[in-house]
């Protein structure tokens, strides 16, 4: 070839080689823009499920988690994956995360750091907004966003490094199958609430003084569906976030196993029928039908590279069907999770890992053991106790100093009374009246 030709050559393939990386770049660009709606749709979804009398301070808690994780993420969160992968030990890897490296700022020469760290930071938001439900109506702001950081820029991040990483010792010893994240977002997430909302006890009225559970229903239900409806478009961008852009080559998943998103788009629609549908058989309430949605979708997700549709579907099924059960159960324990958060999340993501280890079990992986339900399940066990203990401790260690939980006045006065200086409705609805003005049914006496 002549020095002309192969000049020219070797720029065509200068251009495809950056054409790639460009449009690797604008699809987590644009993953991390969707994902934005999920918390659009939480903010929606918690707000709807308050009493007027908490209805901004639902939606401030997730703006302010929002914007505490950011900063936060970006100074200790991104290091903590990159240097824990092998368990506490720190990785030199981790250098690349330090907020003064080179990686983490304008850089001509590196075109993914930037969009990887802000599609993990919406991942950090996200278990925050879990959280953030199941304690609506009577947290302190404060406790609140200690919780938060906590959870989203420390232990989720750790839980990521162990078991979504592609060196992380729960894949690569254990051979952990989690393309989705349902064990490093969402069970530790759940059981992280779950931790808190033991030692933050039930909302006033919640039960009676004979341990008979009353209803406290939110202001606005059509708001909270649509709110979850807003949550479950938000995760085609987390899903996509979950899939690795390799230029020129195959889509892999996390663990660099081949995958595509024709798989993840099959399976994630399917398994979000089949929650809805579960839900709708076991309890014919709205509000579960669109939890048994997300609950679906997280109940395959283990799995959501490999499954065949119709096996995603009655997985999703059997997930819609386990949530309302969960919810349940809490009731009888007299533990008040507000929206369901430690069932949608916390219990669906378990039966996801486990779902897993049965129906995806023997997958095989260049980086560790085939997968199996022994590693799924002590991978269980592992981010149940990352996320329970860690919100357990540092909760009971907030109610000890009084920092938790508002005072009873104020809770019975309304949160937004105050710390908002707003009203949600003020030309309508009131703790106390309806739109129009009339005295409005209670599901508990007046508070």
């Amino acid at each position: 070839m002549d020095p002309e030709t192969q000049a020219a050559v070797d720029e065509l393939r200068k251009l495809i080689t950056m054409s790639g990386t460009i449009n690797m770049e604008i699809f987590y660009w644009w993953c991390t823009a969707i994902m934005v709606m999920i918390h659009a749709g939480f903010l929606a979804y918690e707000m709807g499920a308050s009493r007027v009398k908490n209805a901004l301070a639902s939606g401030v808690k997730n703006i302010l988690a929002f914007a505490f994780i950011v900063p936060t993420f970006f100074l200790f969160g991104w290091w903590i994956y990159l240097a824990f992968p092998g368990g506490f030990t720190i990785d030199e890897a981790g250098v690349a995360g330090l907020p003064w490296s080179a990686n983490m700022g304008p850089n001509l020469t590196d075109n993914a750091s930037g969009v990887f760290w802000a599609a993990f930071t919406m991942f950090a938001a996200t278990t925050a907004s879990i959280l953030s439900g199941s304690l609506i109506e009577r947290i302190r702001l404060s406790a609140f966003i200690i919780l938060a950081v906590l959870l989203g820029s420390v232990i989720w991040i750790l839980a990521a490094a162990w078991g979504w990483h592609p060196a992380g010792w729960l894949h690569t010893k254990l051979g952990l199958h989690d393309v989705a994240a349902a064990g490093c977002v969402h069970v530790i997430a759940g059981f992280f609430a779950l931790g808190v909302i033991i030692n933050l006890g039930p909302r006033i009225g919640r039960f009676a003084p004979d341990g008979t559970p009353m209803e406290i229903p939110g202001h606005s239900a059509p708001m909270t569906m649509i709110g979850l409806m807003m949550i479950i478009v938000g995760f085609f961008g987390f899903l996509g976030g979950c899939i690795i852009y390799v230029t020129g080559d195959q889509w892999i998943n996390i663990y660099g196993q081949p995958a595509t998103l024709s798989a993840f788009a099959f399976n994630t629609l399917m398994s979000f029928a089949g929650g809805i549908i579960g839900c709708f058989l076991m309890t014919r309430d709205p509000f579960w039908m669109m939890s048994g949605a997300l609950a679906g979708i997280i109940s395959a997700a283990s799995g959501l590279d490999v499954y065949h549709p119709a096996l995603a579907f009655l997985i999703g099924f059997a997930g819609g069907c386990i949530i309302p059960k969960v919810q349940d159960m809490l009731i009888k324990l007299k533990i008040d999770d507000a929206v369901g958060a430690f069932a949608v999340h916390g219990a669906a993501g378990a039966w996801s890992l486990v779902a897993a280890g049965i129906f995806a079990s023997g997958y095989p992986s260049a980086a560790g053991p085939d997968s199996s339900l022994y590693g799924q399940l002590v991978s269980l066990a592992v981010f149940a106790s990352l996320g329970f203990i860690p919100g357990f401790v540092v909760s009971y260690v907030l109610k000890l100093f009084g920092l938790l939980r508002i005072t009873p006045g104020a809770e019975i006065a309304g949160l937004d009374l105050v710390e908002i200086p707003l009203k949600p409705y003020p030309e309508g609805l009131t703790p106390s009246t309806n739109g129009n003005g009339h005295a409005a049914p209670q599901g508990v006496p007046a508070e």
